[in-house]
């Protein structure tokens, strides 16, 4: 599969392209949400558009305050390492090298909240579930692609 994306430089394009689309399209979620003073209904009561701060990791998972914000800055710095060496290893956008920028783009949005509000804006509401945000799809469709992309391949990034 990775011999194919690698030989693809158009599906490349396309995927970054859309990875962008995906990271602007959460920015101005956010923008909207910021400025949202009451829940929108998307589908009936079930799923809303509902401005909530996180201060905690996604899907508003219990973890917060100064050591996050280190630990999410050496993810992304860790992130942007491998991607780099994968792209110098394999001389094009693996498969893998594309998941992880899906996942450094979400986790940069996310970053950014927390520097600029020191929390990350969420405004997807799942009744009886949580609230999350376009990033933190982004995140864990990027790690669960990932994790059956190695596991496919049976092997792991080194």
């Amino acid at each position: 599969m990775n011999k194919l994306i690698c030989k693809n430089k158009h599906r490349n394009i396309a995927i970054i392209l859309i990875i962008a689309m995906f990271f602007i399209g959460d920015r101005i979620l956010k923008a909207l949400a910021l400025q949202q003073f009451e829940a929108k209904s998307l589908f009936g009561e079930l799923f809303l558009f509902n401005f909530t701060k996180n201060f905690n990791i996604s899907f508003s998972l219990p973890l917060s305050g100064p050591i996050l914000n280190i630990i999410i800055a050496a993810i992304i710095l860790g992130l942007i390492y491998i991607i780099y060496k994968l792209i110098l290893k394999e001389k094009c956008l693996s498969s893998k090298s594309l998941l992880l920028t899906f996942i450094l783009f979400g986790a940069i949005s996310n970053m950014a909240d927390r520097l600029l509000y020191g929390y990350v804006i969420d405004y997807l509401e799942l009744k009886y579930f949580t609230v999350f945000n376009l990033a933190d799809a982004m995140i864990s469709f990027g790690v669960i692609s990932l994790i059956f992309n190695l596991v496919k391949d049976k092997r792991y990034v080194e």
